[in-house]
């Protein structure tokens, strides 16, 4: 079994130039995009290199879901824990967004891509999140995919902030400990009224986590690829979704 699964993480997914069922688009794409770095330096070019081409990565996975059909596309942009890397790579990966939005804002706007942002604006350099408040603002209206960036984020934080949220209502009698479901914390989660992804794609060869949408990820189908991301393209997005499709999600029921 182990075998197995090893090749096929390896090959990535069995179905090739893929014929994908529009009946069967998954309505929420996240993305941990990993690898960056160690794309660069296997060309032999400085880390900073990697992150910059990841950007291009991002436009194109951007044009790839919407095309394809997708409501939201999710990327893990920066994490609570990315604050441990040295402060030069920090620093130039707080500047990416400005850089990313400068350039690709107004198109965002004409393909009627709505940005929204999901993490926690402290530490933020007060620049990066101008920018990513300018761009929510600019596209609050729009009605097409919903690019989420999670960027200074973390699942095990999100669950914690949420259960102080709970615990305040609880102790102020807005409601009752009998009152609590499932709904009363994915209501409260950063992801707010997003539905939980379908599809969960993770770059450069790791398998697990990090970290990211523990919660929403519960009941997400799972798609590794060794790729770094930086060579992640449109034709990667729709092997990950003809390897969706071929899924039975069974929920712990039956077929």
């Amino acid at each position: 079994m182990i075998k197995l699964f090893e090749s096929w993480r390896k090959k990535g997914s069995k179905h090739k130039n893929p014929t994908l069922s529009q009946d069967n688009i998954p309505k929420h794409v996240a993305i941990i995009m990993d690898g960056n770095g160690r794309w660069a330096n296997r060309l032999g070019l400085p880390r900073a290199v990697g992150h910059r081409s990841g950007m291009k990565a991002v436009k194109r996975a951007t044009i790839a879901a919407d095309d394809l059909g997708i409501s939201v596309l999710t990327l893990y942009a920066f994490s609570t824990e990315n604050w441990k890397r040295p402060k030069d790579e920090v620093d130039y990966l707080m500047s990416l967004p400005q850089e990313f939005l400068a350039i690709e804002l107004d198109e965002l706007v004409q393909k009627n891509v709505q940005v929204r942002m999901m993490g926690y604006t402290q530490q933020i350099p007060p620049q990066t999140i101008a920018a990513l408040e300018e761009a929510i603002e600019k596209t609050k209206n729009n009605t097409g995919l919903i690019l989420n960036f999670a960027f200074n984020y973390g699942g095990r934080r999100e669950i914690a902030e949420t259960v102080k949220m709970i615990a305040q209502e609880v102790q102020e009698g807005r409601i009752s400990i009998d009152d609590i479901t499932e709904n009363t914390i994915e209501e409260r989660l950063l992801s707010g009224e997003i539905p939980e992804p379908d599809l969960l794609i993770r770059t450069g060869g790791e398998l697990r986590l990090s970290n990211f949408m523990l919660w929403q990820t519960a009941y997400s189908e799972l798609w590794f690829t060794d790729l770094y991301w930086p060579e992640f393209g449109r034709e990667h997005l729709i092997e990950a979704v003809a390897e969706y499709q071929h899924r039975a999600r069974r929920y712990g029921g039956l077929s």
